[in-house]
């Protein structure tokens, strides 16, 4: 993946800081795009809260990253993570993305009985990504 332009703003700052507060659990580092400590956050609550309190520190400096990191286009970033983290098992994010039938297939099945839901956990920024460099390609 190519990083995109460093004038682009793919993410927030302030949904980071509204992420954070559950960060405990990772889910800033997820939309940051940080799955590894993403994941050691969920399994030992930010470090024990010791890294989660750091982090307040670290969220600018994350969302400049991921603004380089992850291409701008017509799937806004910030709305997607909140279907994931609010109405993921329901589908709703994949419907946002046009990806109807995978979007049906959550909303029947629980977000794909929750396995669905992991993965994109793990992978919504690379999916808008790739999303918004094909709608940018048409």
């Amino acid at each position: 993946m190519a990083p995109s332009n460093n004038n682009t703003n793919t993410h927030s700052v302030l949904m980071g800081y509204l992420l954070w507060i559950f960060g405990f659990m990772g889910a800033h580092r997820f939309y940051y795009g940080k799955q590894v400590s993403g994941t050691i956050w969920f399994f030992t609550l930010g470090l024990f809260f010791v890294g989660w309190i750091v982090d307040l520190f670290l969220i600018p400096s994350m969302d400049k990253q991921a603004d380089w990191r992850f291409t701008e286009g017509p799937i806004n970033y910030s709305l997607a993570w909140i279907f994931l983290t609010f109405l993921g098992i329901f589908g709703v994010h994949r419907f946002y993305m046009g990806k109807i039938f995978t979007g049906l297939l959550y909303l029947f099945t629980g977000g794909l009985f929750l396995l669905g839901w992991l993965y994109d956990l793990y992978t919504l920024n690379e999916q808008i990504t790739q999303e918004n460099a094909q709608r940018r390609a048409w």
